[in-house]
């Protein structure tokens, strides 16, 4: 057949199989040589399954053919990024230090993808610990941007995002503690979600605590929504988990509903905002009046640098906790960023602690205050365009380290509310820009509606990456 399997959605992979015009065993061979081919190139796995992936695919082969697949996605090529449990594989958390001897049992997520009859098949790469925005750690090295090989492809699922943008497999699994999985999906074109704290299930508990979630990234907000009916069901092994909804989120996208409220953010404060990013995201906005939204402009409902202290401190006093994990003698190991982290996290006393907890409570409530009057809020998914890789910070306009490229994620994280990212263009170096879409607790079939109808009605045309140089 002429169609290149490794550039199909899930859902268009579905169909496929559906109509017997192509096989799960065709798209795992193809997916595992592109794989087999771009492996230097990309560095975007650190884990390939071969023989277990074509043993499921011929699985899934025989029930298709049989018209009994065990859902939409059976047969789909599924990628697992390296802070989420897979059975048989290393939890190495992108380190040098830990034990990478193999998973005694699934995520849910995971579990739940294969019961889907999803082939899991690779593990994607990490910065050490997720601890920061892109992705390179010392015991992988350096991930990088299938649309410019020499840009990051942001993090810290970096892998996850750069292999479905390179056309290996069709959907990933990512975890977002600060912006974990909208960053990557900005960075390399995708859609992705954090679900409202506790809509997707995770086990065992992220080293950040509640400020961790898992979530879907894909190359359409279609595929995320095939993911989400997958992944959204409960586990009891999470102490957090919400209580079953059953939601089919394919059938919640569509029209938006009529005079849907939008407030529109350019900034969150006072920090640097690429001039190609505010443009596209601004026209973005614009075109929701498009689709049907009364869309104003409205400022953030809270101090931006209460915020981000209040993020910052519950981060690295989460990640000091490694510090007393692995023995001192070893601590040379961790990635500089990494320690250098840990290290000023111990320097928090008990009262910051418990006073940025009372920030976290006063940031979630006004923005739950916001979200009574607004239906929906559009930002930037991140303020900067893809930086180079092997960098954690880009440079800002007065030529030193941008501490504040990514403004806009983490709130979220805080409070608790879903937050999508979807992209609305390309930049003048052919980049992918993101725009994040923002909704109230348990309105995570809003996001994906929205940015679905967004993509929809704005597709971003995917080339075949990377692309020769």
């Amino acid at each position: 057949m002429t169609t290149d399997l490794t550039q199909a959605t899930a859902a268009q992979l579905g169909k496929l199989y559906g109509k017997g015009k192509a096989s799960p065993v065709e798209t795992m061979k193809a997916v595992l040589a592109r794989t087999d081919a771009l492996t230097s190139t990309v560095n975007a796995f650190c884990t390939v399954e071969t023989e277990a992936a074509i043993a499921a695919a011929r699985a899934s082969e025989k029930r298709w053919k049989k018209g009994e697949p065990l859902s939409p996605l059976d047969g789909v090529p599924v990628s697992i990024k390296e802070l989420v449990r897979v059975k048989g594989w290393p939890a190495s958390m992108g380190s040098k230090l830990t034990d990478k001897s193999p998973a005694d049992a699934d995520a849910p997520a995971v579990a739940r993808l294969r019961e889907a009859g999803a082939i899991v098949f690779a593990q994607s790469t990490s910065s050490e610990y997720g601890h920061k925005g892109v992705t390179d750690s010392p015991l992988h090295g350096i991930t990088r941007n299938p649309w410019n090989t020499d840009r990051t492809p942001g993090g810290s699922s970096g892998g996850a995002g750069a292999a479905v943008a390179a056309g290996l497999g069709p959907i990933a699994i990512g975890t977002d503690g600060g912006g974990s999985v909208r960053i990557p999906a900005s960075f390399n074109g995708l859609a992705g979600l954090k679900a409202t704290f506790g809509r997707v299930p995770a086990w065992p508990p992220s080293l950040t605590g509640d400020l961790g979630n898992t979530g879907p990234m894909a190359r359409t907000v279609l595929d995320c929504a095939l993911m989400m009916n997958v992944i959204a069901r409960r586990d009891a092994r999470d102490a957090a988990c919400l209580p079953a909804d059953d939601t089919d989120y394919t059938k919640k996208l569509g029209k938006l509903p009529k005079k849907l409220k939008v407030g529109f953010a350019l900034r969150f404060g006072d920090h640097p905002l690429d001039i190609e990013v505010a443009a596209l995201v601004t026209r973005a906005a614009k075109q929701f009046e498009a689709l049907g939204c009364i869309v104003e402009e409205v400022e953030a409902p809270f101090s931006f640098g209460d915020a981000s202290r209040c993020f910052v401190i519950h981060w690295l006093s989460a990640l000091q906790r490694l510090l007393e994990i692995f023995p001192e003698e070893r601590h040379h190991e961790f990635d500089p960023n990494l320690l250098a982290g840990a290290k000023a996290g111990q320097r928090y006393t008990l009262q910051d602690l418990v006073n940025a907890q009372v920030t976290r409570r006063e940031l979630s409530i006004a923005w739950n205050l916001f979200f009574e009057k607004y239906d929906l809020l559009l930002t930037p998914t991140v303020a900067v365009q893809p930086f180079e890789a092997g960098k954690n910070l880009p440079i800002g306009p007065d030529g030193k380290g941008n501490v504040m490229w990514s403004p806009y994620t983490p709130q979220f994280n805080l409070t608790r509310h879903p937050a999508g990212s979807v992209p609305c263009g390309l930049s003048r170096e052919g980049l992918p820009i993101g725009l994040q879409l923002v909704s109230g607790h348990y309105k995570d079939a809003l996001v994906l509606r929205a940015a679905a109808a967004y993509a929809d009605a704005h597709p971003l045309k995917f080339p075949v990456l990377p692309e020769k140089k």
